[in-house]
């Protein structure tokens, strides 16, 4: 099960002691900068979590997977990301 914005909010609300409309604002106006700077280009560092980074993706020939004809996909940015040592160390067990 992913987890949710709204699971977040509560959790904020939970640790930080905030009401819940203040818990709300705090998590969407980080989500909001998040948008933001990768929208610009921009990467996002968290330390300690990973790097948001937005990559161009060229123009390059596809195939439409119903009828197996070829297709011309248009250049877009897209975002990947990659996780730090520190969180890859906690997923596996080594901290």
């Amino acid at each position: 099960m992913a987890l949710t914005k709204d699971q977040i909010v509560k959790s904020v609300r939970t640790k930080c002691d905030l009401s819940k409309k203040t818990s709300f604002q705090a998590v969407e106006s980080i989500m909001n900068i998040i948008k933001r700077t990768l929208a610009s280009g921009e990467d996002v560092l968290i330390t300690g979590f990973g790097k948001f980074c937005v990559r161009e993706k060229t123009e390059r020939i596809g195939r439409n997977p119903q009828t197996g004809a070829k297709m011309s996909l248009r250049p877009r940015r897209v975002v990947t990301f990659k996780w730090s040592r520190t969180l890859r160390d906690k997923m596996n067990g080594k901290r």
